[in-house]
């Protein structure tokens, strides 16, 4: 896991190098500067410098603390451009992993779950990353010179430590163990709450519909008291670093005053001196600061571990959908046949989506399906682009299995067009681009007058540099459909897959686009997933699907005869009150 985030430096390794170099530097100066200090004490202790000495080591002194200065602020610098480039790219790899995913993965993973791991998580790991790269590497180097530097200074004196560093060390421990199950869960609930907050400002509409605001708000208030109270038990624990740190401080200076000073006095300095004790003074705190600051990052780095399994776990995750070692990269036609299928959306699934499907359509076909909620219609038609593979049996696309096929070949031989499909925040000519980016202003035109859109599109101020805003919030649910009727035409696919595309558009205008597609695209196999018979009664073939499974095949005059299941909702609709105007 850490090999493969750290692959996500690249290019920033040269900042991580110059930042471990600067920080060594500074370490070695800021410990040779209390040596020296203490030796210039002893000297005018003894009266045996001038001011010329004086001045000689004040210029020294002052010197190497602009050095330290220096060599620490460019070490924050090039720390900082490393952490930021490191999570940069975490970012462009999260991403273009997710772009490769099939449906089954991302059914693994909920989009806030996604969106928290882009954000939350990557910042949590670019601060570890900041901290391993400056203060874990500081922090150590401190500990281990100053210790050094203080038996050499203050010989038996510097003992002291050996009872300290185990005390503090033990205790910073047992407190950060304490508070990182709490830290742990806040990471969980951070999906809940975005979750929660992706879903509110998507169905913000319907809340206010019914008049849902307060409840929401209640929602939101309980997601969020239940992580601030996490926080605020963890915070609570890792509170104890602070006086923990503060005894071990001030215990380390009584004892170097009253016991350095009775061997001073005792010794007549010949054990230890007054310039000897500042320096000891002075390397104890750096050794308890640089303990304290270790507890820190091991706080840190807990705490980010989860962060970092999280990502590893969006980065590892092997798209189900991969190109065959020699795809094919011509669609011959648009013929499609099932040949003994089943299909469940997951292996640990109980029951079947699909079960037994064989059907065989030619190439120009107009395909009607009809069937209930549930009853496998949309998986079925989402196995010919592949978007997700059969479990048993093909599927075959001009006569090739579709796995044999280089897969955006096949995608984009064949267009789908969703009864929800989104438009992005741009104008109405980059959306229908998303079909063909090379697409002519006729052809985005034409597109349109087939798809029955033109009419609402010329009837905007703007035409078709009209915005969408995000979502497609400015246009009415039957228009955006047709604009999405419109992008997948530009592809000019052999097949042509609308999943319930037409359900917010009138009957009237549903008839006028079935009758465009008849005319100027004949030789795309159309296939139509509709709720109303009116939608798929003149189609070559229509399929009746019940509970995954193929219940009945034929045009509409035959299943009105011997389907049950076709009669019902056809007697349904023409006599139940249907709007047929």
């Amino acid at each position: 896991m850490i090999k493969r985030l750290f692959d996500c430096v690249r290019e920033y390794k040269k900042y991580v190098f110059f930042t471990l170099f600067f920080i060594i530097a500074e370490v070695v100066i800021e410990c040779f500067l209390p040596f020296i200090t203490s030796k210039v004490i002893n000297k005018l202790e003894a009266n045996i410098v001038d001011m010329s000495y004086i001045i000689k080591i004040g210029f020294i002194l002052v010197l190497m603390a602009v050095l330290s200065l220096g060599c620490g602020a460019i070490a924050a610098l090039t720390c900082a451009k490393a952490s930021a480039g490191f999570a940069k790219n975490l970012r462009h790899d999260i991403f273009t992993t997710v772009q490769t995913y099939s449906f089954e993965n991302i059914d693994k993973f909920s989009s806030s779950s996604l969106v928290t791991r882009m954000t939350s998580d990557v910042a949590n790991v670019q601060m570890s990353f900041m901290m391993i790269i400056r203060i874990a590497i500081r922090a150590p180097l401190m500990l281990v010179f100053s210790v050094v530097m203080a038996y050499i200074m203050g010989g038996k004196l510097a003992g002291s430590f050996v009872v300290l560093i185990p005390i503090l060390a033990v205790g910073l421990l047992i407190v950060a163990r304490n508070a990182m199950p709490a830290f742990r869960r806040v990471f969980k609930k951070y999906d809940k709450l975005n979750e929660s907050i992706e879903e509110n400002v998507r169905a913000a509409r319907v809340v206010k519909g019914f008049s849902r605001e307060e409840y929401e708000k209640k929602k939101f208030a309980v997601a969020a008291d239940d992580i601030q109270n996490d926080f605020t038990k963890a915070e609570r624990i890792v509170a104890f670093n602070s006086p923990l740190m503060q005894f071990c401080v001030y215990f380390n200076m009584i004892f170097v005053m009253l016991v350095g000073s009775k061997l001073a006095i005792s010794s007549g300095g010949s054990i230890i001196n007054v310039g000897e004790m500042s320096a000891m003074l002075t390397y104890g705190m750096q050794i308890l600061i640089n303990l304290m600051m270790l507890s820190m990052i091991y706080v840190m780095i807990t705490m980010s571990l989860e962060s970092m399994k999280r990502i590893y776990e969006v980065l590892s995750e092997k798209t189900a959908l991969s190109n065959p070692e020699k795809p094919i990269y011509n669609v011959a036609d648009g013929s499609v046949e099932f040949d003994n299928v089943n299909f469940k959306y997951s292996s640990k699934a109980k029951r079947s989506s699909l079960s037994d499907v064989n059907i065989k359509i030619e190439s120009g076909m107009t395909v009607g399906v009809i069937g209930g909620t549930g009853s496998g219609k949309s998986s079925f038609v989402q196995l010919i682009p592949r978007l997700y593979d059969v479990t048993e049996g093909s599927v075959r696309v001009g006569g090739v299995d579709v796995r044999e096929y280089d897969i955006d070949t096949l995608r984009n031989a064949v267009s789908v067009v969703l009864q929800k499909n989104l438009l992005f925040s741009g104008t109405i000519k980059e959306n229908l681009r998303w079909g063909n980016e090379n697409a002519t202003d006729e052809e985005l035109r034409e597109a349109c007058v087939l798809a029955q859109a033109d009419d609402f599109v010329q009837s905007f101020p703007d035409g078709y540099d009209t915005k969408i805003e995000q979502g497609g919030t400015n246009v009415s649910g039957g228009q955006k459909q047709r604009l999405c009727i419109a992008r997948a035409l530009l592809k000019k696919p052999k097949i042509l897959i609308l999943d319930d595309s037409t359900s917010a558009v009138d009957t009237r205008t549903d008839a006028l686009i079935r009758a465009g597609f008849k005319q100027y695209i004949p030789e795309t196999t159309k296939i139509i997933i509709a709720q109303r018979i009116a939608s798929v009664q003149d189609a070559d073939l229509i399929i009746v699907m019940e509970n995954g499974k193929v219940s009945d095949v034929g045009k509409h005059a035959e299943l009105l005869t011997r389907s049950e299941i076709y009669r019902e909702v056809y007697e349904q609709q023409t006599h139940g009150g249907e709007d047929n105007e």
